[in-house]
């Protein structure tokens, strides 16, 4: 379980975190929305401890990831995957070595099983036949999946998923959607996604979370923030679908949508 507990940050003079909760359950998949700027990357930061909060604290299953000793805060990292918005692929490795580096910097394990477990990753995103092409090689949808598969090559119990779907066509993001939620399925992972795709958010996303002036402004299922009553929620929800009816409509067949995903 993840706990942000009333945490606070300033950045260059500007509050960007302000008093801020929120848990995300285990085995779930949280979604935070918001404008840009408004500090979504910065509480993804908090959680894998990458920046300390100035006030308040993160625990992750009761850990406190600020005050934690080097090799705790190591071995609370090493159960973190992190897709980045690029991908960020090292441009003179191939696919296969992207995905294995993990396994070579800090595992033990011999060739032979760093190959099986490398290989088994790639299927579960679907680029096994890409294992020896280079990241140059690649689209946009295909470099994403491959930074996924280097995210989970350790079975980190908790996914990151920093603007999975930017840059990508609506069929590529519906894939990587898809490819989400069947991480989440299969590896019973909990998984926290930023985004500013609300088509995206009311697919994966179990909560969604928006964050406007450093706070949670509404955090709840994808039904009940479609219809929500903030001005803040209605007007992120009124810029992608034009009104709430619609929107709310969209929310209901994609709760529908990944429940036949689920039961097949």
């Amino acid at each position: 379980m993840i706990q942000l507990d009333n945490i606070s940050r300033n950045l260059g003079g500007k509050t960007v975190l302000c008093n801020l909760s929120m848990t995300v359950e285990r085995g779930q998949t949280q979604v935070i929305v918001g404008a840009s700027g408004a500090g979504k990357s910065v509480m993804l930061r908090h959680v894998i401890g990458l920046l300390t909060p100035d006030a308040g604290r993160v625990l992750i299953d009761g850990l406190p990831v600020g005050s934690a000793a080097a090799g705790d805060l190591e071995a609370v990292r090493s159960r973190f995957g992190v897709l980045f918005q690029s991908g960020a692929l090292i441009n003179w490795m191939n696919v296969f070595d992207n995905v294995a580096l993990p396994l070579y910097e800090k595992t033990e394990m011999s060739d032979g099983e760093i190959r099986d477990n490398v290989m088994s990753k790639l299927e579960l995103v679907g680029m096994q036949d890409a294992h020896a092409k280079m990241p140059a090689e690649l689209s946009g949808g295909m470099r994403k999946r491959v930074g996924l598969a280097r995210a989970i090559i350790r079975d980190p119990g908790v996914i990151l998923y920093d603007e999975p779907t930017s840059g990508l066509d609506p069929v590529l993001a519906r894939s990587i959607d898809h490819l989400i939620c069947r991480l989440q399925d299969t590896l019973g992972v909990t998984s926290v996604v930023v985004t500013h795709d609300l088509h995206s958010a009311f697919y994966v996303g179990n909560r969604i979370a928006m964050l406007a002036e450093g706070q949670i402004e509404a955090n709840c299922t994808p039904a009940e923030f479609a219809r929500h009553a903030s001005p803040t929620v209605q007007k992120f929800v009124q810029a992608q679908f034009g009104d709430q009816e619609t929107a709310a409509r969209f929310a209901d067949h994609s709760v529908c949508l990944r429940k036949e995903y689920h039961e097949s």
